[in-house]
Parts: structure tokens; sequence; C-alpha cells
């Protein structure tokens, strides 16, 4: 099974491929939240914070174009404007591929489709978003492999649970960047499926000692005050800041 990981939104009106979509996007471990219409769509995209959006251009209220568009419209700081983008359409002219490219979509996809074409795509904007070619992210001993997710220490593999595999992943993909506590819960727990117990930010500190014990080649800092970050071993976090 490829499976993955972060927070992704699937914007499609068609109930039945939304459906699809999450169901496939939930069993490779992604977070999924979903919209049915282009104004809900952008108001999730604009509210939320995702790793990546699948975004249907034939939606009701406001069509797929013009939700991308303001989008990548907005001010620099807003985190939707920079999101990858995988477009959905029933059409097939060249010239509608042109348009999106040209409004901001990072790939394209024509109905109908396998689901598995999208899951490699998607992982694939998401790898080149995050500045990683390869499907696996070394650090140090522990290697990531983001299409079997498992993770290895030393050549060994790592017994993760989910919710420590999504959370290892989203730091290994985003190193050297510090993390609230709230933040990081935003893109591990499924806003729809986890139960609020689990979404109470303290247990982040849980899963944080728990990577620190798996994965002792790991540095993971306590930054006072912020939150949490994953540093590669060429880092040299500053001793003020780390504890």
């Amino acid at each position: 099974m490829e499976t993955f990981l972060m927070r992704v939104l699937v914007i499609e009106d068609d109930l039945e491929l939304n459906k699809q979509l999450v169901e496939a996007l939930e069993n490779e471990h992604y977070s999924v939240d979903k919209a049915f219409d282009g104004e809900e769509g952008q108001f999730l995209g604009e509210t939320e914070t995702y790793d990546a959006i699948i975004l249907d251009l034939g939606l009701p209220k406001l069509n797929g174009v013009s939700v991308l568009e303001a989008w990548r419209d907005l001010d620099a700081e807003s985190p939707v404007k920079n999101v990858p983008v995988l477009v959905l359409t029933a059409r097939n002219k060249w010239s509608e591929k042109v348009e999106v490219f040209d409004k901001g979509a990072d790939d394209y996809v024509t109905k109908p489709f396998h689901i598995e074409e999208i899951l490699a795509r998607l992982r694939a904007i998401i790898r080149r978003h995050s500045g990683h070619s390869s499907a696996q992210i070394n650090c140090g001993p522990v290697i990531l492999d983001t299409r079997s997710s498992r993770v290895t220490l030393n050549g060994k593999l790592v017994d993760l649970t989910a919710h420590e595999f999504k959370l290892f992943a989203f730091m290994m993909h985003n190193p050297d960047e510090v993390f609230s506590r709230t933040e990081l819960s935003e893109h591990i727990y499924d806003l729809q499926h986890d139960p609020d117990s689990l979404k109470d930010s303290n247990t982040i500190d849980v899963f944080i000692a728990r990577l620190r014990k798996k994965l002792p080649g790991v540095e993971i800092d306590t930054i006072r005050g912020r939150g949490y970050r994953l540093s590669l071993p060429s880092a040299d976090p500053s001793p003020s800041e780390s504890k």
C-alpha cells in the first residue's frame, strides 16, 4: 500500500466521487476535509491550513478557476496562496489546461481517472512543494519512505502509530521550522472524524516524547514559548532557544 500524510482539502461537487477521493486519501493516512461547492471550498482554503488541495473546476456557486485565482491573488501572508493545488476537470482542451496552469495550478488531471493516479500526483506535488524530489527523506540514520509509509532507523523498521507517523512525516517535510502545538494538531488530525479528546494540543507533547524515544537519531527541539522543531543533522540550534 502506498501511503502519505498531512492534511488535504477535497473540493468536488460529485457526491460519489467526493466520497471515493476522501476514502482513498484517508486510507493513505491523510487528514481530509471536504467541500461540495466553490464558495465553501474557497472559505475552507482561506481559513484552514492545508498541505495540498484537490480542486474540481466545474463547481456550483463558484467555479474552480475563480477559486484558484482568488487564492493566488491573496497577500503573501495567506497560507493558501502557495498551497499546491491539483485540478480535476471533465474537459480536456489544451487551452483550458494552459489557463489553469497560468492561474496557479500545480497539476491537472482529466476525468475519468484512476484513484491511484490522483494519489501519485498528490504525493509528487507535495514533494516538489517541500523541496524533495525523492519519495525517501533522510535525517541522519532515519529514513522516511512516503510511498510505503515506513520509517527505518539504521535499516530497521520503526513501529509508529498513525498519528506518530503523520506528525513525524510533517516535521520531516518541514525541517528546521518551528511549529506550535496547535499548528501540529491541525496537520495531523481529521477535524471531521478524530474525537475532540485527541485534538487537545497537549497530546502533541505525548507524541513528541514517543518519537524521541523511538527515533533516538532524530533531534526534535523544544523551543520555549513557541513549540517544536525537527533539526537536520547539519542544523545548529541556538542553546538559548532549545532545551
